[in-house]
């Protein structure tokens, strides 16, 4: 069960930036004795890996926070971010295999299933949500959202590794944040839309009222 929501919360994770959850995989595996990844999994450790992860990383936080651009970036990473939920789901699977399940072992595939599965999810929701704020606060928003995605991708995936048993309630969290953040930016994007409206339909009427040549009407 632990290794099922570890692999779960390193899925969502990567679901909002896919190279936090695999490069705090690596660099915990290869450092500390918190995580152990078996071979079949040992180039996430690998020097070379961290590194170009590392860049990766490092162009993903710059672009994301850049309007329009980060749309574009979504695009290409919707293929990404996937397979890297998959990979640190399957890699923590089989360090665990949900506890020695022997369907799991039997069945080492559906790992990457879930972790992709779950990836996906949280990766559409979040090219939901961008176009919404970057519509609704005319682009100003796209740096606030992208530093608040970034720090819930490393906070879950610390959780997952430190405290699996807190990822169900932190993926609940994220889930009520994200609808309260489509209801604020739509609710202020249909008033500004209404102001407008509001406004024409106010001066038409005292237009209407308006008595023609001072109240007098012309002579024959």
């Amino acid at each position: 069960m632990l290794a099922m929501l570890t692999g779960l919360g390193l899925s969502a994770a990567a679901g909002l930036n896919a190279y936090i959850p695999v490069l705090a995989v690596g660099v915990l595996d290869r450092y500390t004795d918190l995580v152990r990844l078996p071979a079949e999994f040992a180039w996430m450790t690998n020097g070379w890996v961290l590194l170009i992860v590392g860049v990766l990383l490092a162009v993903e936080v710059v672009l994301d926070k850049v309007p329009v651009v980060d749309s574009v970036n979504d695009a290409v990473q919707t293929f990404v971010r996937p397979a890297a939920g998959g990979a640190v789901f399957a890699a923590t699977d089989a360090a665990g295999r949900f506890e020695t399940s022997s369907f799991m072992q039997d069945n080492p595939w559906l790992g990457w299933v879930l972790g992709i599965a779950a990836a996906l999810a949280m990766h559409l929701a979040k090219t939901s949500i961008r176009p919404l704020v970057n519509a609704g606060t005319l682009g100003a928003g796209a740096p606030v959202v992208s530093v608040a995605e970034d720090t819930a991708s490393l906070g879950m995936s610390l959780l997952a590794i430190l405290a699996p048993l807190v990822v169900l309630l932190a993926l609940a969290l994220l889930a009520y944040l994200a609808y309260r953040l489509i209801r604020t930016v739509r609710h202020r994007r249909r008033q500004r839309h209404e102001e407008p409206r509001t406004h024409t339909l106010a001066v038409t009427r005292r237009r209407g009222r308006r008595p023609v040549d001072g109240g007098r009407s012309a002579a024959p």
